[in-house]
């Protein structure tokens, strides 16, 4: 299958938000789209990152368009790294955009997921769309080597079907330290044997794991 990768641009409350979009093959159905996150801004973090890009891969092969911005201060994306806080404001301002300029996926399920730093912005984007209603919640929640925790400014609403998955030897956020920090929520964790917090040699099992969790949510959906 083809994916095509084309730029999207918006005006975000610091300035500019410029993201690549993935689109699926052109001749199977366009189910959704899905917002995918980076890591931290400072420390490497990109659109490109390739957990990134794997999720990304997974869900354009599936047939959703994937948006996947910089963060503030990254690329071409303006403004400077705000803790996650601005960053949630930017993906709220982002979609609104990504919709209005593509009125065939409004209305049409989504898909968020993040990885590192993006997991923050992620769990409390969709806390926010919670609380104000403004327009459907994401289908799914994918949080892939997840630190929600440490940049959390607000509190956190998880949907019963969240994906966590981690690396059993993540040597950036620990995994007991998801297992605490997930326990109020009883939401399994998902741990790929062997693996670190990049995923270095097990992007195959990750993207197996999107894909698998894809595959649920839409036989849940059909039911």
């Amino acid at each position: 299958m083809a994916i095509q990768t084309e730029p999207f641009d918006t005006v975000g409350p610091a300035g500019r938000i410029d993201c690549l979009v993935d689109w699926p093959d052109p001749g199977q159905p366009l189910l959704g789209w899905a917002l995918v996150l980076h890591p931290h801004p400072l420390h490497g973090g990109t659109r490109n990152n390739k957990v990134v890009t794997t999720l990304a891969r997974a869900y354009a092969q599936a047939g959703y368009a994937v948006l996947r911005p910089d963060f503030r201060g990254i690329g071409k994306s303006e403004g400077s790294f705000d803790q996650a806080r601005g960053e949630t404001a930017d993906m709220q301002q982002l979609i609104q955009a990504f919709l209005a300029a593509h009125p065939q996926l409004d209305g049409k399920p989504w898909l968020l997921a993040g990885f590192s730093f993006g997991t923050s912005v992620a769990a409390q984007l969709y806390s926010v769309l919670r609380e104000e209603q403004t327009q459907p919640l994401p289908q799914l929640l994918t949080l892939v080597g997840t630190a929600v925790k440490r940049f959390a400014w607000r509190e956190v609403v998880l949907p019963a079907n969240t994906v966590v998955i981690h690396g059993e030897r993540d040597e950036v956020v620990p995994l007991q330290e998801v297992f605490d920090w997930i326990a109020s929520y009883r939401i399994a964790v998902t741990v790929i044997p062997g693996a670190t917090h990049f995923f270095h040699g097990y992007l195959i099992e990750l993207k197996k794991l999107a894909l698998d969790a894809l595959q649920q949510m839409s036989a849940e959906t059909a039911v």
